[in-house]
């Protein structure tokens, strides 16, 4: 007997942990739609590369900062999940994100608004829009930072925005527990991406001193998240809820 079809919703999921974590669903069987803001043909890849792995995926523009557009990305995600026969999500992972680094000092009134409307109140916003698409029984990640738990300069602003997530998934835990929906926090640690203009994998001396600060003794990779993601989405980790888990391999202990 064939197992039901899973469809999980990836924010960002054309480029670094949303793409790894989009390709390691469609390992275990699960289908994708995922949201890219501007890398069309990096969207489209992703979308072969799943295909490759004998999944669907279907990419839709989005702009996770502008709650304006989220009523008719709604709209979108029906129709791309009507062409995958479904009418609902199983899983949704918001993890698209924008970088900042500066100091508290200088950091403008524009910097802080940019990540307050990405990393919070489009989090906040585009769950409550979805959870209608939802399945009782589905599964919420969002991502966060090993940047909440240390204080690294020129990070506040940035690790302000992931703490505040924190807060909220617990009480998304809490009101979503009625429907058998359970909602977690994966706070990566360094990974070697192309966020932050990809100074962890392209520049050796941060590199360095990530791996020396952490117990693992390297910087961590897309492949370090992507499968832990998939897996607590999983049946097998039903019983985890409200919960912050940090892959890092043990910075800073």
């Amino acid at each position: 007997m064939s197992s039901p079809r899973r469809i999980a919703l990836v924010t960002g999921g054309s480029r670094g942990l949303g793409r790894n974590t989009v390709l390691n669903l469609a390992q275990r069987g699960v289908d994708a739609v995922f949201t890219f803001h501007r890398h069309q043909p990096e969207a489209d890849s992703v979308v072969a590369q799943v295909a490759e792995l004998g999944r669907q995926a279907v990419a839709l523009p989005l702009d996770t900062g502008n709650v304006a557009v989220f009523d008719a990305f709604v709209a979108a995600l029906q129709a791309a999940l009507a062409q995958l026969g479904a009418e609902r999500i199983d899983y949704l992972v918001n993890n698209a994100g924008i970088s900042h680094h500066a100091p508290f000092a200088q950091t403008t009134e524009a910097e802080l608004d940019a990540l307050y409307n990405v990393h919070f109140k489009g989090v906040f916003f585009l769950t409550q829009k979805l959870l209608p698409l939802i399945n009782d029984g589905g599964r919420i990640v969002n991502i966060s930072s090993g940047l909440t738990r240390l204080a690294i300069p020129e990070s506040a602003p940035y690790a302000s925005m992931k703490g505040a997530v924190e807060v909220l998934t617990r009480y998304l835990a809490k009101e979503l527990g009625p429907r058998g929906i359970a909602v977690n926090t994966v706070a990566p640690g360094a990974i070697a991406t192309d966020f932050s203009g990809g100074m962890v994998r392209d520049n050796p001396e941060i590199n360095r001193r990530v791996a020396e600060m952490t117990a693992l003794g390297r910087a961590g990779v897309p492949d370090d998240i992507g499968p832990m993601i998939a897996a607590l989405l999983s049946e097998d980790n039903r019983w985890i809820n409200g919960q912050r888990i940090e892959v890092s391999g043990g910075m800073v202990l």
